[in-house]
C-alpha cells in the first residue's frame, strides 16, 4: 500500500492507498489526521505512525511506498531519518527536483509549499481546468491552475483558528470562541458576533476572491480542502467541490509520476 504523508504547521495527515494491481493504484483505504507537535525525533514519528496504524489493525508490513509533503524543515528532517531507517519502500519528497508533471508559472518556484503544490496536480487531475483550490488551514491559501494544466499562482491568507488567536491575542476582552455556524448574521452577543464574523467573512472572502480570479482565468472549478473547510462551505456557494482528501489524492499522482512502478 502507499502511504501518504502530508505534514502541515497544524495537522499532520495521513493515508493508505490499496495496491489494486500497482503501488497505491486503488482507493484510500485507511486515513488519519494528527496535530501537529514539533518537533518530532525520527523515532517519534515511527511510534506515532506505528500507532495510528495498529488502530486499524496494521503495521508497518503494509507499506509498499510512501510520498510525503512537508511545510516543516525540522519535521522533513525527522521524516527522512525515519522512513530509511523503518520503512523498506521507495519514498518520494515532494520538492525541488521531483517531477510533478505541472509547470508552476511563478517567480521562485522553490517557495511553493509541497501541498500547494499536491493540491494543484491532484484537482486539475479531477477536474481539469481551469480549477481555484481552496485550502483551509493555517494559512487559507488559493491555487490556481490554467486550462492547459499550469499552475498559475495563488493567494495567501490568515487562517480562520489564526485570525481568531490573533483577535484574542490583542483585544483583551473578546473571548477566544468555537468556530461554528451561528444562528445569523447579526450577532446578539460577543461571542456570536466573533462567529458571524469568521463563518460569513470567510464565505465573502472566497467568493470575492474567487470571483476575481475567475476575471484572471475564465469560468473555473472551485474546490474546497483542508481540515477547517467544512466549518464555511455553507457560507460559500462558489465552491462547487469538497475533497478532504485531496493533498494526499496529489501525493499518489506526483509518486506516481517519479517511481518505475508507481
Amino acid at each position: 500500500m502507499l502511504m501518504a504523508i502530508d505534514v502541515g504547521n497544524t495537522q499532520i495527515v495521513v493515508g493508505l492507498f490499496a495496491d489494486d494491481g500497482g503501488r497505491g493504484g486503488g482507493e484510500l483505504a485507511h486515513h488519519w489526521r494528527v496535530a501537529t507537535h514539533p518537533p518530532y525525533t525520527a523515532d517519534e514519528f515511527a511510534l506515532q505512525l506505528s500507532q495510528l496504524f495498529s488502530l486499524d489493525g496494521l503495521d508497518f508490513g503494509v507499506v509498499s511506498g510512501v510520498a510525503v509533503s512537508c511545510v516543516v524543515p525540522p519535521l522533513q528532517v525527522a521524516l527522512r531519518e525515519m522512513t530509511a531507517r523503518r520503512l523498506d519502500a521507495p519514498t518520494v519528497f515532494v520538492g525541488p527536483g521531483v517531477e510533478t508533471g505541472m509547470p508552476v508559472l511563478v517567480d521562485n518556484p522553490r517557495e511553493l509549499g509541497a501541498d500547494r503544490i499536491a493540491d494543484a496536480v491532484a484537482a486539475f487531475e479531477q477536474y481539469g481546468g481551469p480549477v481555484i483550490v481552496v485550502d483551509f488551514g493555517t494559512a487559507t491559501n488559493f491555487e490556481v491552475v490554467s486550462e492547459k494544466g499550469e499552475y498559475l499562482g495563488g493567494v495567501l491568507f490568515p487562517g480562520l483558528e489564526v485570525a481568531l488567536g490573533a483577535l484574542a491575542e490583542r483585544a483583551a476582552m473578546l473571548p477566544r470562541v468555537e468556530i461554528v455556524r451561528p444562528r445569523g448574521i447579526l450577532g446578539k452577543n460577543t461571542v456570536e458576533q466573533i462567529q458571524a464574523g469568521i463563518f460569513y467573512g470567510y464565505g465573502a472572502l472566497v467568493e470575492g476572491v474567487c470571483a476575481k480570479l475567475r476575471a484572471e482565468v475564465g469560468p473555473a472549478t472551485v474546490v474546497a480542502t483542508g481540515g477547517l473547510a467544512p466549518t464555511v462551505l455553507s457560507a460559500s456557494p462558489v465552491i462547487d467541490h469538497y475533497e478532504p482528501w485531496l493533498t494526499l489524492y496529489g501525493l499518489r499522482i506526483i509518486f506516481q509520476r517519479n517511481t518505475p512502478d508507481g
